[in-house]
């Protein structure tokens, strides 16, 4: 069979290595010119943040954070960045704390340097999500990629065991996905499937040895390449799910992802054989699920959605946001029942089968 795609590569500058954060940001400064820096990072990251710009010129700190970016919380921060004629913004923190940075540069077109301190991935992405009225609207903007990101494991260290599993799945969520999203191709496959042999390596390494920085080198090695693969490929059934979840319900983002992922896996693995045989290849297992199911249990990652607030009685208004919202590219067809019997399964925990 003739290969044929077409495949964009993002352009984006990344530093890595451990130690190096504030040296590199530095650095980066210096090479944007840049004289007004709005530094965005949670009250709980402040610390960190502190230690990270100790060597560049601060206008502004800015700390008002949250997950799923209230379009509150996004307009205060695009006024302060206007207020302080800010020409560069710098996140450090999660994916809540880079996705109000991107807020702010959708609508005014400012660079962003950013400083990942979690797996969320959403720094090597061109994606942006508002939360309004519990309802969750997300794009495409070039104008929110970040031009420079800064990796540096250490920065991770203050990350939890628990947190770090569910951030991490959340990049495994990422790179699964990509396998069968709506724009994928030959290139985005290749890198999802590095990410998961890099995650399945790193998470237990994590686990066993928190303060380690080999195991939090590797995922955010993989959290990078499930981004990218991402990027690239679009939001597949597993996002559009969780995206529906998170701002409809206020649940937590990345537990979220980590909880419903063996269930759209299961669900979508029988009627894409290809991208079956990948997955397991990636984790060294007979079969995708297989190699999943073992990673979590390793891990003790989240079981089910009712832990998170998730009432089962929200199930039918959840499948209805999200019937709209599925791809049409997706391996297999998705009908209400589907839906319900998938999100029944996941807030009750129950083992995943094909």
């Amino acid at each position: 069979m003739n290969m044929h795609f077409d495949h964009v590569t993002l352009g984006q500058r990344v530093l890595f290595g451990s130690g190096r954060a504030a040296g590199n940001l530095a650095a980066e400064v210096a090479r944007l010119g840049a004289g007004r820096v709005m530094v965005i990072a949670s009250g709980s990251e402040s610390s960190l943040a502190e230690e990270v710009t100790s060597r560049i010129d601060v206008a502004v700190f800015h700390d008002d954070v949250a997950p799923h970016v209230p379009i509150a919380h996004a307009e205060a921060a695009r006024a302060v960045a206007t207020q302080n004629a800010v020409d560069l913004l710098v996140c450090i923190g999660g994916g809540s704390t880079t996705g109000l940075a991107k807020a702010v540069a959708l609508t005014t077109g400012l660079p962003i340097v950013a400083v990942p301190t979690t797996y969320a991935g959403s720094e090597a992405t061109n994606v942006w999500g508002l939360t309004e009225d519990a309802r969750k609207t997300t794009g495409v903007d070039d104008r929110v990629l970040p031009g420079t990101v800064i990796y540096d494991a250490q920065l991770t260290l203050s990350l939890p065991v628990e947190l770090s599993v569910a951030s991490g799945l959340n990049g495994m969520a990422h790179c699964v996905d990509s396998m069968w999203a709506p724009h994928t191709d030959p290139i985005n496959r290749a890198l999802a499937a590095e990410g998961i042999h890099a995650l399945a390596a790193g998470l237990p390494a994590v686990k066993s040895d928190p303060r380690g920085l080999a195991g939090r080198e590797q995922a955010l090695y993989g959290a990078y390449l499930s981004a990218v693969a991402f990027a690239s490929a679009g939001s597949g059934l597993h996002h559009k799910i969780c995206h529906v979840l998170g701002g409809a319900y206020n649940l937590p983002h990345a537990q979220t992802h980590a909880t419903v992922l063996p269930y759209v896996l299961a669900f979508n693995a029988p009627a894409a054989p290809e991208a079956e045989r990948r997955i397991a290849a990636a984790f060294g297992t007979g079969t995708a699920l297989a190699g999943l199911d073992a990673l979590r249990e390793t891990l003790d990652a989240p079981q089910a959605l009712k832990d998170f607030g998730f009432d089962e009685t929200q199930i039918p208004e959840a499948v209805e946001l999200i019937l709209p919202y599925v791809p049409d590219s997706n391996p297999r067809p998705v009908t209400a029942t589907d839906l319900d019997a998938l999100l029944r399964a996941a807030h009750a925990g129950e083992t995943p089968s094909l």
